[in-house]
């Protein structure tokens, strides 16, 4: 049996270094790309992993090409898009780019969970007990045609306490720790990674469009409660769940902003363009008293010129709001069945360009229970205006992942392209000084 191929791992940026990055979000309805330099910050807050000030310097977007569902569909199409994207960038930053990070929004990000335990004797925990244990727990076989995007150790036990963050120097008989891997499909990242690579662009690392989309939008202190991220993209929404801190758990549903553009199309027999704006200027989540007053115009499929049809906002109400509810729904279900219930002690923060749709919290907040709110990129300098939106939360994010790189642990020999981020908690001082001096 072969080993799988797998994403580069990205080098953690240490956080007394600058460095620019290229960030790249294939999307289903958009292709992003960001150019930014990080400096370090002089103050960072505790918690926050936002140890360096974004500014960006270049940005491109364009309508998506050859991507549906986030997967790539036509290598042509979609190799000409992210081109045009990264070339517009690249005319703004005066430079061109030869790296970029990417995101992953499509391959049925899922997550998975590894234990492993050493006995230590009663002992002081050492660094190499750490590493020894860590070690083990990446040693793990996921499903066939499954790759790890991201190995998050979420928490060391010691003698069955859990929830212990830096077990070094304790004292105990047996050392654990929890691993959270985030998977994707093998042939999804493939394919998003040859498009971008045709481009003559090297692929700096993979991040999972929840993940980076959370890096960008949360608040240290709501990923430290315990908090639900919604990314609602067009193509899939998908969902992250931060507690103490961390990512925990990673899901996703095949529903997002282009069914129900769709439906719109269908239901009032209308162009994908007008049902497309229809939705944007006058679709809602939830209905109003002024619906049925409200009349909105578009073109009927087939027909051009003066010709006109009309329907009234409710209308185009009645078709939205059972998509997005049975969306919802589909993400309540999913995180019962995982152990994380939505209800009225959960915080939410919906993020992605579906999540810009009127009344879209107000369904969040009926269906899934609890505080929600719309989140949109933090900390970026030199954003412009039409891009401070949720729709670039998840590149923005990728500018947010080098600083938090070090926080993955990958076993060092697994696959043929594995660069291991980080040697753990403990050891990722002297892995940056290694690395970075």
């Amino acid at each position: 049996m072969s080993t799988p191929v797998v994403p580069p791992r990205l080098k953690p940026l240490s956080p007394r270094r600058s460095a620019t990055f290229a960030a790249l979000d294939v999307g289903t309805s958009k292709i992003a790309c960001l150019i930014a330099r990080l400096t370090p910050a002089r103050e960072v807050a505790p918690g926050d992993w936002r140890t360096h000030r974004m500014h960006v310097l270049g940005v491109g977007h364009q309508r998506a090409l050859g991507v549906k569902n986030g997967l790539v569909v036509d290598m042509d199409e979609a190799e000409r898009a992210i081109r045009h994207t990264v070339d517009a960038a690249e005319s703004m930053y005066g430079a061109q780019i030869d790296h970029v990070i990417v995101t992953a929004s499509g391959g049925r990000a899922a997550s998975e969970h590894f234990t492993a335990r050493t006995m230590i004797g009663g002992r002081e925990v050492a660094d190499t007990d750490i590493h020894g244990v860590l070690e083990t727990s990446a040693a793990y076989h996921l499903r066939q045609g499954r790759i790890a995007l991201h190995s998050l150790p979420t928490g060391f036990m010691l003698d069955g306490v859990t929830g212990i963050r830096e077990p070094k120097d304790m004292i105990g008989e047996e050392l654990g720790v929890r691993l959270h891997v985030a998977t994707v499909d093998q042939t999804a990242i493939r394919n998003l990674m040859l498009a971008v690579e045709r481009g003559h662009l090297n692929v700096e690392g993979v991040g999972a469009a929840p993940y980076v989309s959370g890096l960008s939008v949360l608040e240290p202190d709501e990923a430290e409660m315990g908090v639900i991220l919604v990314d609602m993209g067009a193509g899939s929404t998908s969902v992250a769940i931060f507690e103490r801190g961390d990512m925990v758990h990673l899901d996703a549903v095949a529903l997002g902003g282009a069914h129900i553009t769709m439906d719109i199309a269908r239901g009032l027999d209308a162009r994908l363009a007008d049902a497309e704006r229809l939705k944007t200027f006058h679709g809602s989540a939830i209905a109003s008293a002024s619906d049925e007053r409200e009349t909105i115009a578009f073109e009927h499929v087939g027909e051009r010129g003066d010709v006109k049809a009309h329907a009234s906002k409710a209308q185009l109400v009645r078709i939205i709001r059972p998509r997005v509810e049975e969306t919802l729904e589909f993400l309540r279900e999913r995180l019962n069945r995982a152990g994380y219930p939505a209800g009225p002690g959960r915080r939410i923060v919906l993020t992605g360009g579906a999540s810009q749709l009127n009344g879209m919290c107000e369904a969040a907040r009926r269906i899934l229970g609890g505080q929600t709110r719309v989140g949109r990129p933090i900390g970026v300098d030199g954003l412009p205006e039409q891009a401070f939106t949720p729709a670039f939360a998840a590149v923005a994010g990728l500018l947010v992942y080098p600083q938090v790189a070090t926080r993955e642990y990958f076993e060092t020999h697994r696959g043929r392209r594995v660069k291991t981020g980080t040697e753990g908690y403990v050891s990722r001082v002297g892995r940056w000084l290694r690395e970075s001096f």
